[in-house]
C-alpha cells in the first residue's frame, strides 16, 4: 500500500533495523543505556542545549515540558489548532491542572505578537497566570520564520514568560530553509523533537533544555510512566534516523510538490496549500468516500475528507506519486460531470 496518510507511517529501514540490532543496552532509568546516553549527547550538541531527555512519544514529551515549566493553576500560551492545545488529549488539564489560552493563528502558522502581548495574565488574583508561550514548526507543514520566533520568545521572555517549542517536524523546516537545528532552536527554554515521523524511527521524542529543566523533566517522565529500562534499541533507531535520514527530506519535500502540481492539474481538485511534506487539498464532500474507497482499491491509504492531508515520507517515493495521481485522476473521469457540479 502506498500510504500517504501520516509521516507517522514509516517502516524501520533495514539499515536501522541492524543499528537495532547491534545497539548496546542498559537501564536508562539508572542512566546506564549507553545508546540513549550517547544520541541525548549528540542530538543536544547539535540543537545548542544542554541536555536531552528521551521519551516515547512527542505528547508524552510536551506534556513532561508543560508540567516541569508550569504549576497547577497555571497557564500555557498556545495556538488554538496546536497540537499541545488540540491534539494530546487535553493532557496539560486532565494531568497537571494547566490551564492553556488558545490563540488564534495567522496565516503562516504564526500568533500574532500583540495578541501574544495582551494573552500575558501577571500575579492579579483574579487570573490564572501566564508562564509559558508553546509554539509549533512546523504547523500544518508551514515554517515558522526565525526572525518571528526570535522576536515571540523576546518578547515572551520580557514579560517573564518560558518558552517551548513543538519541534515534532523541525528537522523538515531545518532542510527547507537550510537553518541549523541550533538556530531554530534559539530562543526557546525547551524544544521536543520527533524521531518517528519523516525520520522514520519506530517510536522516539526527545526533550532538550538546559541541565537542570532536564533534570526536573526526568522526574515528571518517571511519574508519567515514561522512565524505559533498555531502550537502547530505540535510541539507536532514533540515532541511525538522526544520522542518515535528515539530509532526504529533501526529497519527500520534492514529492509533496509533484503531488501538488499533479493534483491540481486534475479539474475539480482544489490545492489549498503545499508546504515541506504536506499537501492540503479540497474536495466535495459527497465524492469523498467514494474517492477514499477508489484510491483503496488502487491500493493507496489516504485519510479523504472534504478538506484532505496527503503526507510524503521515506516510504513514500517519486513513482508512487505518479500512481496516487494516476488513481485520483482515474476517479475524477469516471465522476467527470458530478464533481465539476458539486465543487
Amino acid at each position: 500500500m502506498i500510504d500517504l496518510r501520516s509521516d507517522t507511517v514509516t517502516r524501520p529501514t533495514a539499515a536501522m533495523r541492524e543499528a537495532m540490532a547491534r545497539a548496546e543496552v542498559g537501564d536508562d532509568v539508572w542512566g546506564d543505556d549507553p545508546s540513549i546516553n550517547a544520541f541525548e549527547q549528540a542530538v543536544a550538541e547539535r540543537a545548542g542545549k544542554a541536555a536531552a531527555l528521551l521519551f516515547p512519544s512527542g505528547t508524552q514529551s510536551n506534556l513532561c515540558a508543560l508540567l516541569t515549566h508550569c504549576q497547577r493553576g497555571e497557564e500555557v500560551i498556545a495556538g488554538q489548532y496546536s497540537h499541545i492545545y488540540r491534539d494530546e488529549g487535553g493532557g496539560a488539564a486532565a494531568l497537571g491542572s494547566i490551564s492553556v489560552q488558545a490563540l488564534p493563528h495567522e496565516a503562516d502558522g504564526s500568533l500574532a505578537l500583540e495578541s501574544l502581548r495582551a494573552a500575558v495574565k501577571g500575579d492579579d488574583i483574579h487570573h490564572c497566570r501566564s508562564r509559558l508561550l508553546a509554539l509549533e514548526n512546523t504547523f500544518r507543514g508551514k515554517v515558522l520564520l526565525r526572525d518571528y520566533a526570535l522576536a515571540a520568545t523576546a518578547q515572551a521572555h520580557a514579560q517573564g514568560l518560558a518558552t517551548h517549542l513543538d519541534g515534532a517536524r523541525l528537522f523538515n523546516a531545518s532542510v527547507a530553509t537550510g537553518l541549523s537545528l541550533a538556530e531554530l532552536c534559539e530562543g526557546f527554554d525547551s524544544v521536543s523533537l520527533c524521531f518517528s515521523k519523516g525520520l522514520g524511527a519506530p517510536v522516539g521524542s526527545l526533550l532538550l533544555g538546559e541541565a537542570d529543566f532536564i533534570a526536573r523533566a526526568r522526574r515528571w517522565r518517571k511519574t508519567l510512566g515514561g522512565g524505559m529500562r533498555q531502550a537502547g534499541l530505540l535510541a539507536a533507531a532514533c540515532h541511525h534516523a538522526f544520522d542518515h535520514h535528515v539530509v532526504r527530506l529533501a526529497e519527500d519535500h520534492d514529492n509533496a510538490r509533484r503531488l501538488a502540481e499533479g493534483l491540481g492539474a486534475i479539474p475539480g481538485v482544489e490545492v489549498r496549500a503545499c508546504d515541506t511534506n504536506m499537501v492540503f487539498t479540497a474536495f466535495p464532500e459527497a465524492h469523498c468516500g467514494p474517492l477514499q474507497a477508489h484510491l483503496v482499491s488502487q491500493g493507496i491509504l489516504a485519510a479523504v475528507g472534504p478538506v484532505t492531508r496527503w503526507v510524503t515520507h521515506l516510504d513514500v517515493s517519486a513513482d508512487d506519486i505518479h500512481r496516487v495521481v494516476a488513481a485520483v485522476g482515474d476517479y475524477v473521469t469516471r465522476a467527470g460531470r458530478d464533481l465539476a457540479a458539486a465543487s
